[in-house]
């Protein structure tokens, strides 16, 4: 049984593709097959796990979703990119920002995606989808075929403001896209627990969201090795596996695998 997170936060620098990259590898650590999606035109996963420069790939994630919705037959092991650490990866690119607007237009436009996914997942134990920093019509997409979202967030007063709309969004997109749709939790992200500040921040997301929404016990560090893995193409568990980064995110994957699939 396959599980879809999409991992998903509008605003930018929360450390989101941090997370998708420790959570995909993290998970096929522990033996899961796992599919990475970039579906941020940004390309951040695809640079993050190694693949320099996403614009030049001539297959990928823009180019299925324009099979799709060409009705297009094509082999499913299209556009697919395997990295050292274990997992599978669909790399996204600029491509994306033009096809936002374009499907507009288009038939069922919120669930282009959930037609590939649903297909590979019999495939995959997880297929972890790393969304753009907005909440527009690729982040629909990616709420509507996912099981469950996780949401990074930074501990600092703008990000958890920002925190109430894409609940409402999720909210919104559970009424009338995707029924099963969950919150998998709010992960709290670049914490400083030198400060006052990052606890009350802490604390105040505790406050406002514990009662209705899963807030991680586990929370992630502030990290000067993990702003590094961008430029090494290589997760936390190979480029500081004793750090405390490190640590939390293997603490996350063991809170996600007690949730789910065994």
């Amino acid at each position: 049984m396959c599980k879809v997170i999409s991992v998903s936060n509008q605003k930018g620098g929360v450390g989101k593709t941090v997370t998708c990259v420790n959570l995909g590898i993290g998970l096929a650590r522990e033996g899961k097959k796992v599919l990475m999606i970039d579906a941020d035109p940004q390309g951040s996963l695809s640079i993050s796990l190694g693949f320099d420069e996403p614009d030049k790939l001539d297959v990928t994630l823009g180019t299925i979703l324009l099979k799709v919705i060409n009705d297009e037959e094509f082999d499913l092991s299209l556009g697919i990119l395997h990295h050292d650490e274990g997992v599978d990866v669909l790399p996204g690119n600029i491509e994306l920002s033009g096809l936002e607007i374009s499907i507009n237009g288009v038939i069922s436009r919120e669930t282009i995606l959930k037609q590939y996914v649903d297909r590979m997942r019999e495939f995959y134990d997880y297929i972890i989808i790393d969304c753009m920093p907005s909440l527009g019509l690729l982040t629909i997409n990616a709420l509507a075929c996912a099981d469950s979202v996780l949401i990074p967030v930074q501990a600092s007063y703008l990000p958890v403001k920002g925190l109430q709309q894409l609940i409402k969004t999720i909210g919104r997109v559970k009424r009338q896209l995707n029924p099963k749709l969950e919150i998998e939790g709010i992960l709290l992200t670049m914490v400083d627990n030198r400060t006052n500040y990052a606890k009350d921040v802490a604390s105040q997301v505790y406050e406002a969201y514990s009662t209705s929404v899963h807030v991680f016990d586990t929370e992630i560090p502030m990290s000067v090795r993990a702003a590094e893995i961008s430029a090494e193409g290589s997760s936390l568990y190979v480029y500081d596996p004793k750090g405390k980064a490190a640590c939390a995110y293997t603490a996350l994957i063991k809170d996600i695998l007690r949730g789910g699939i065994e």
